[in-house]
């Protein structure tokens, strides 16, 4: 199904899976951590850790062969890979307030996370806690020491932003902000917009019960 037409640059819980869904209705098949557990016959943790180790021999198409869009972790550290690979492909960034993006990160994402890798309920869950570790901010999002250095994370956050920016030529990027719905999102892919609203997807409360759903490490209250 490769190669990719959409790529997605902006960090976990920037509105990530509310993209996910939102392409998805538009029509491409979307990849996204969530993708890991509940399309395990798609993708394979593996592929990414290898594709880390040895960037200048991965086979991108075989990564996403089942996959016309990705957006969140892992896609998220291969972007400028992907951006080479694919040159017909248009990136979106996703981004919210570094406050809000942490304060969100830090309850959610974060320690479930570091919760696969500690106490993974089966090989793939093991995988996938490996996958993390290595390749997801490098490492940080599992750490439990290093996440609390708020200062450090939160500019780790910016910094990517930036770096997006300055890599991805204007033409083939939109920057969105949490929330903001179909129109330029559209607009930039040159899709109708669709008679639903757009998705509202990964709340705090939904991502509980995502958790829930797929036997997943529950962040601490």
């Amino acid at each position: 199904m490769a190669p990719l037409k959409v790529i997605g640059a902006g960090f976990g819980r920037t509105g990530t899976d509310s993209l996910r869904l939102a392409l998805n209705i538009l029509g491409y098949k979307t990849h996204h951590m969530k993708s890991f557990w509940e399309e395990e016959a798609d993708t394979n943790p593996d592929d990414f850790i290898e594709a880390y180790k040895n960037r200048d021999k991965a086979d991108w198409d075989k990564v996403y062969e089942n996959y016309t869009a990705a957006v969140d972790w892992p896609t998220v550290e291969f972007y400028k890979d992907l951006v080479a690979k694919y040159p017909e492909a248009k990136v979106v960034l996703t981004t919210r307030s570094a406050d809000s993006w942490y304060a969100s990160a830090l309850k959610t994402i974060h320690p479930a996370s570091a919760g696969i890798l500690e106490n993974p309920a089966d090989e793939q869950k093991a995988r996938l806690g490996e996958m993390m570790k290595l390749v997801v901010l490098d490492g940080h999002m599992v750490n439990r020491e290093t996440f609390k250095d708020e200062k450090l994370i939160k500019k780790l956050y910016l910094d990517h932003i930036e770096e997006v920016k300055n890599t991805v030529h204007p033409d083939r990027l939109l920057i969105v902000e949490l929330g903001e719905g179909w129109n330029r999102l559209c607009e930039f892919l040159g899709k109708d917009i669709p008679d639903i609203p757009y998705p509202n997807a990964n709340s705090k409360e939904s991502f509980q019960e995502v958790l829930d759903a797929y036997n997943l490490p529950k962040p601490e209250a």
